[in-house]
């Protein structure tokens, strides 16, 4: 009984270290996503690296805004730039566009101001700082929210929309209770919410235009 007893832990230790060296090598492998995902995802996955983060970009609004955005947290792509939504692939500003009735879609950190301005919007995050891995949301600990009443002091909102799950959930949990305003969940306009094509995103974000429309 005494060496089967051996054998049992000679094998489990055997298994321990066989688990161990796959490890090692999953780690020390660069990991592949299937290039059917968005490339925002595939950032996501292959930039495993937990980072302490803080939101550096500035919300936009003023005097006139009437209905806030809000994501979660800027992609590596958005804080990049130094803008929101910032990623080639993620369709926010066309899908803004097309909801607003204007024609061309804007391309710098100044048109896209400009645009939300005009059109009386604002935009910002729900998370001031953060964990997170690359631009996956679901990796998101550790949250400190932003403090919307910057923006709420001085712009009358009638409306909160958040532009996925991740900040919808996060935005009932942290902001709402000092708010008031309930918040309507859209779909993610990332690339890698290949579901949702640009017209479904379309048909969603009308729901923008008609709260604007009913101030």
């Amino acid at each position: 009984m005494q060496r089967k007893g051996g054998l049992v832990r000679a094998k489990s230790n055997f298994r321990a270290a066989e688990a161990e060296l796959r490890g090692n090598k999953v780690r020390n492998r660069a990991i592949r996503a299937p290039h059917c995902l968005g490339s925002e995802y595939r950032a996501s996955l292959t930039s495993m690296q937990s980072e302490h983060l803080l939101h550096t970009i500035d919300p936009v609004f003023d005097a006139r805004s009437r209905v806030l955005l809000l994501g979660s947290f800027p992609s590596p792509k958005s804080r990049e730039i130094g803008f929101f939504y910032g990623h080639p692939q993620n369709r926010m500003w066309r899908v803004l566009t097309a909801v607003t009735g204007e024609g061309a879609v804007p391309q710098t950190t100044e048109e896209r101001t400009a645009f939300l301005l005009r059109n009386r919007i604002a935009m910002w995050d729900v998370i001031a700082s953060c964990t997170i891995e690359g631009a996956s949301d679901a990796s998101i600990r550790d949250v400190v929210p932003n403090d919307l009443s910057r923006i709420l002091d001085i712009a009358p909102i009638e409306a909160v929309f958040c532009t996925g799950g991740k900040s919808h959930q996060l935005y009932r949990r942290y902001q709402e209770p000092a708010t008031g305003i309930s918040a309507v969940k859209l779909p993610s306009t990332s690339g890698a919410n290949a579901s949702w094509s640009l017209e479904r995103l379309v048909g969603a974000y009308r729901a923008v235009a008609k709260a604007l429309k009913q101030d």
